[in-house]
């Protein structure tokens, strides 16, 4: 073996080297804590909305309130015996990617299990039922058959159009960029009614109360608790499901849920 190559073996070497290196650093720094870390840390971080109400928003002073972030607090009282918890607001994009690169322990921010997400993130047993819900101004408009034929606006690309379409299919569906123009619409009179998840519509009008919501669901969704992936993770996942399931079976989840105005 000629000096040339020995000297290109030893340089391959060190870059493998390095490369393998960095490789078994990154992940370590990603690790999202366990159960054990975090009391250990004495604090639980958890990535929460601050713009959406009555999830989680802020009020006239700041302070961030609503139902996620009550469940947040108590959470973090069931695993540490005491309120310590880092309120971290997320954007929807980074929901789950904040949870999967360890930057908070947990993420509480009205994120629906589906079967794509959890190969991305484990998700804790619903704490409460979302849904497609509908918004109207028109005070004669009561139920289903009162919508049937009509036109309902919906944001575009939604997963309410696949409902509508189920639910109301004779009914005429004009979409629209951004709740504003939704809004803007049922304004005008082009739309009878606008179609979102439930949670989000009840902020709306708490917001705007010449709107009404009404007391039906085109579907049902499941909000839970984001957590991540693996077997190390086993425990806080637990901790956090039997805490959902006292709290439910005590009544606290629904009683706080009808205090912030979901239906």
């Amino acid at each position: 073996m000629s000096a040339s190559t020995i000297w290109m073996l030893k340089v391959i070497s060190k870059v493998f080297g390095l490369t393998l290196g960095a490789q078994l650093l990154l992940p370590l720094q990603l690790l999202a804590a366990d159960l054990q870390t975090i009391v250990q840390r004495g604090q639980l971080v958890v990535g929460v909305k601050d713009n959406l109400r009555p999830l989680g928003f802020r009020d006239a002073q700041g302070k961030l309130q609503g139902l996620e972030i009550e469940i947040a607090q108590k959470l973090s009282e069931e695993i540490l015996g005491r309120q310590s918890v880092a309120l971290r607001p997320v954007n929807n994009r980074d929901r789950l990617t904040v949870v999967t690169e360890g930057k908070v322990d947990l993420t509480i921010a009205r994120v629906t299990a589906t079967t794509s997400r959890s190969r991305i993130v484990a998700f804790s047993a619903p704490y409460y039922l979302d849904g497609a819900a509908l918004v109207t101004k028109n005070s004669a408009t009561q139920k289903l058959s009162d919508i049937s034929g009509q036109t309902i606006a919906v944001l575009n690309n939604s997963s309410t159009i696949a409902s509508l379409r189920y639910r109301l299919p004779q009914t005429k569906l004009i979409g629209v960029d951004s709740y504003e123009a939704g809004q803007k619409l049922l304004e005008a009179g082009g739309a009878i009614a606008f179609a979102a998840d439930a949670s989000v519509l009840t902020g709306w009008v708490q917001e705007f109360p010449q709107f009404r919501l009404l007391p039906l669901r085109l579907s049902t969704e499941p909000l839970c608790i984001v957590l991540p992936k693996g077997v190390q993770y086993d425990e806080l996942r637990r901790r956090i499901d039997s805490a959902i399931a006292r709290w439910h079976s005590e009544g606290w989840l629904e009683k706080r849920a009808a205090y912030w105005g979901l239906p």
